[in-house]
């Protein structure tokens, strides 16, 4: 089989079974189409100096071009997996998975909310609405200083006295050696 004609033929009458043959080994119909497709550039080749390639006088062309569409859908397993495992190690490293608490973590967590809010209802009713509308709400000290009806200073006072206070009780809970000093 030395003719280009010959080669060609013979691609065009096994072209769809050797689409059928490639499928279950890539993956995909799309994906061994295009196996195929680089086989019959391997097989039929366009210039007359890539003919030396395929071997002059096959006796079974047929069996020469299936192992072509064979070995390339292997590589392209190959290549596609690698390329996945290449992908999923980026992905990993670029987005890392959000880190869960622990059901320790979540424990000691909602131990801590807790003591804050305990330490709250501790509070002058002033004091609490301050730190409320300071840290829950982000308000800006002069919204807090009218909206209670005291002065920015006065303001700036109750929501610091509030912070110390809930950090005192925190941590005086959190280590029961640690002394009060209010």
């Amino acid at each position: 089989m030395d003719s280009a004609q010959a080669r060609l033929r013979v691609f065009a009458e096994h072209r769809l079974a050797l689409i059928d043959y490639a499928a279950p080994i890539v993956g995909s119909r799309d994906a061994a189409e295009d196996v195929v497709q680089e086989a019959y550039f391997r097989f039929v080749p366009a210039q007359p100096a890539d003919r030396t390639t395929i071997p002059a006088g096959l006796r079974v062309p047929a069996a020469y071009l299936y192992r072509i569409v064979r070995n390339l859908a292997l590589d392209w397993t190959r290549r596609d997996k690698a390329e996945q495992r290449r992908d999923a190690a980026y992905a990993e490293i670029r987005d890392p998975m959000p880190v869960t608490a622990s059901p320790e973590e979540e424990r000691l967590c909602e131990e801590e909310v807790r003591r804050v809010l305990a330490a709250l209802h501790e509070l002058p009713d002033a004091k609490r609405r301050a730190y409320e509308m300071k840290i829950f709400g982000e308000l800006s000290l002069p919204v807090i200083a009218e909206r209670l009806g005291v002065s920015r200073a006065t303001a700036h006072r109750m929501v610091r006295d509030a912070l110390i206070h809930v950090m005192r009780r925190v941590e005086r809970l959190a280590v029961p050696d640690a002394t009060d000093e209010e």
